[in-house]
């Protein structure tokens, strides 16, 4: 699949670019459980696959490492940028946080029949490299509060100039169908203060109209049925 578009404003470096999804609930009871903390931090908790069902072990009943549903359904697309026809590369380093890298998963856990267990989901895993530098993994384990997110898949460390004709060649593997949903890919630059999202700052306008709108409506009220308790008349005597 090609994506092609004419680059319309200056992008500077680094450029991130992110995959987002909609219609797909990671914060789903069932679905946030379906891993095993424990087995992705030590080596000696590779059998602990009780809260993975359905995807815990292999029909042979040998551990999934890692194992769970939000492991097994990983996104798999690939994307492939060209600069007016130049391949750019897209850098996949540090695109976790350094936190989930170093406390979460194990530098001495490697994958093990991934994908083979009863169903086959989204991407496999390199079994020669640790968990811990799976960034891929780690980015797609954290997650999403809502249906709608995105999720770092890497950096371009290129400027890209207005009228840059930018083209994305995508492996389209991820099926968005089964769920009803659907994917999108996102160029995105950041500031110092982190990268555009309305969601944010709409938000946090909508909650704080809201409270101002609450705080006018009790002012109005407290000063329509306020008393003045000084003056006798307004003291009221049940007999």
């Amino acid at each position: 699949m090609h994506s092609n578009n004419d680059c319309a404003k200056y992008m500077k470096s680094p450029i991130h670019v992110y995959y987002l999804i909609d219609g797909f609930y990671q914060n789903h009871r069932r679905y946030v459980r379906s891993r095993s903390d424990k087995q992705l931090r030590y080596k000696s908790a590779a059998h602990l696959t009780s809260d993975c069902v359905p995807e815990g072990e292999t029909a042979d009943h040998a551990p999934i490492v890692p194992c769970g549903l939000v492991a097994w359904s990983l996104f798999n697309d690939t994307y492939t940028v060209r600069v007016n026809g130049v391949v750019t590369q897209v850098n996949k380093k540090d695109i976790a946080w350094k936190s989930d890298k170093n406390n979460k998963f194990g530098k001495n856990i490697y994958p093990s029949n991934f994908q083979k267990g009863r169903l086959i989901g989204g991407a496999t895993l390199n079994e020669s490299i640790p968990l811990s530098e799976q960034e891929d993994l780690i980015v797609w384990m954290r997650t999403a509060a809502l249906p709608t997110f995105r999720k770092l898949y890497g950096r371009i460390e290129k400027d890209i100039n207005a009228n840059d004709n930018v083209t994305v060649v995508i492996q389209n593997n991820y099926n968005t169908y089964s769920f009803g949903g659907s994917k999108a890919l996102v160029l995105s630059t950041a500031s110092w203060i982190g990268g555009k999202n309305n969601f944010i700052g709409m938000a946090y306008l909508t909650i704080g109209g809201l409270c101002l709108s609450l705080a006018m409506g009790f002012l109005v009220l407290y000063m329509v049925k306020r008393r003045n308790f000084a003056d006798p008349s307004n003291l009221s005597w049940n007999r």
